[in-house]
């Protein structure tokens, strides 16, 4: 049955209403000579023909063989259980969209709450919502609640520079209406602990760090804490959550707020997403939570039961009382980060840590032996987790391409364009899946295309 949506009279009158008298004449300020351009295009293909000619061209694209993958600043090549997959694919899973109605979302509203409970283990934190689109949102999320919690004219936020760039721009963005200034440190990729404090006055609402850092690098934090949370602030890190199963988490330093971007745990890197936002905090700020908020409760028969609680969304309450106007639901992905944490456990994230932590000084050790470069330059001293800075004796741009074209190695991120004192010089990632052949191959490749 076709299925027309108006009537030719309905058509005339919408025509009439509008001022003109055909269709075409809604077209008139185009261009007569562009309104239908010939298209220089072959003739049809049968099916047949048409699968096996995409067939041919995605022959040509380049094989995206993790081992062979140095890059990561953000998103990165880990090692995905099979559960992972299988769980997803369900359709209870796989179709839900929304929790608003527990009575037929008990199955998704269960695994967000589980999700919660292992990150705020992983954390050490106090409470955790789901539903933030990644770490960089996560990250300007946090920043909010601090805004939200400070009193009077508190509406500086302090940010390192050694915090991710993106990340940053999106803080940025969002604090753009919100009549608040930020302040990053020099800008020369290092996170001075003296130069942080003293950024710190009676007018910083939040102080914001990633540890590990951009640069892969662990930070100085002695003292950090107990300087915001004196000036009235509160303390938020942006974590990586593979190095937490290795390193101490967040909320044994006196972090207030936890954000992560949650990509490494179970979720492929999907060309830049979706991906998941981790966001953990105290139970001091619960009711600033932003995102949604899965709470364990019993029904009027005492059955055990679950259920979306403190609902501070805009399609809760009245939009100027929202916390948060997050609306397009990652909860799939939280799903996937929830299957990965369990499938692992405790031991199977130390183990993965203890790969990414081994193998990339393994390979930064080698790389450093290699003639007119310097791994870390600037902080040689400075401990790191699976990322290292790399000084290169020319572009990195065309270094990668002559590694890309000549070995098949897909090499590290280019830190020149967001750090501009650091030209030439190369962020690489080393994870579990990066072998000890594939480390040797990328050491011997830099040092041939460089000779």
């Amino acid at each position: 049955m076709s299925y027309v949506p108006h009537t030719e009279r309905e058509r005339r009158d919408m025509l009439a209403a509008i001022g003109v008298d055909r269709v075409e004449d809604l077209f008139a300020a185009v261009p007569a000579r562009v309104r239908f351009p010939e298209l220089d295009l072959p003739p049809g293909l049968a099916e047949l023909d048409l699968v096996r000619e995409m067939q041919a061209q995605a022959a040509g694209n380049f094989p995206a063989d993790p081992a062979r993958s140095f890059l990561g600043a953000g998103v990165y090549h880990h090692f995905r259980p099979s559960t992972v997959d299988y769980v997803l694919s369900r359709g209870e899973f796989y179709t839900s969209y929304t929790q608003y109605q527990p009575e037929v979302s008990q199955g998704m509203l269960q695994a967000l709450f589980e999700y919660q409970s292992m990150i705020c283990r992983l954390t050490g934190m106090e409470v955790s919502s789901a539903s933030h689109y990644n770490g960089a949102t996560a990250t300007a999320e946090a920043v909010l609640l601090a805004l939200n919690a400070a009193s009077g004219k508190r509406r500086k936020v302090v940010i390192s520079p050694a915090v991710h760039p993106q990340y940053r721009e999106v803080v940025k963005t969002y604090l753009g209406g919100a009549h608040a200034g930020i302040v990053v440190g020099d800008d020369d990729g290092t996170a001075d602990v003296a130069r942080l404090k003293a950024l710190i006055g009676p007018d910083t609402a939040a102080l914001v760090i990633q540890n590990p850092n951009f640069f892969g690098q662990w930070e100085p934090i002695e003292g950090l804490a107990d300087a915001i949370h004196r000036a009235g602030g509160l303390f938020i890190v942006v974590a990586d959550p593979i190095s937490l199963g290795l390193f101490r988490p967040p909320g044994a330093y006196g972090v207030d707020v936890v954000a992560a971007e949650g990509q490494p745990l179970g979720i492929p890197p999907n060309f830049g997403g979706p991906h998941l936002g981790i966001f953990a905090a105290r139970m001091a700020h619960v009711r600033r939570l932003s995102g949604h908020l899965v709470g364990e409760t019993v029904d009027a028969d005492g059955r055990r039961g679950y259920v979306l609680t403190l609902a501070t969304r805009e399609q809760h309450i009245r939009r100027a009382k929202a916390t948060s106007n997050i609306c397009t639901n990652s909860a799939l992905c939280a799903v996937a980060a929830a299957v990965y944490l369990a499938t692992m456990g405790k031991r199977g994230l130390r183990e993965v840590a203890e790969l990414c932590y081994h193998k990339s000084h393994y390979a930064a050790a080698e790389i450093g032996k290699l003639k007119g470069f310097a791994v870390n330059p600037q902080a040689p001293t400075q401990p790191f987790f699976k990322e290292f800075v790399v000084r290169l004796p020319g572009p990195a741009a065309e270094i990668n391409a002559r590694l890309r074209e000549q070995y098949g190695i897909i090499g590290g991120y280019d830190l020149g364009g967001d750090y501009p004192h650091l030209k030439d010089h190369m962020l690489i990632a080393v994870t579990e899946l990066n072998t000890r052949a594939s480390i040797d191959q990328l050491a011997m490749a830099l040092g041939k295309v460089t000779a």
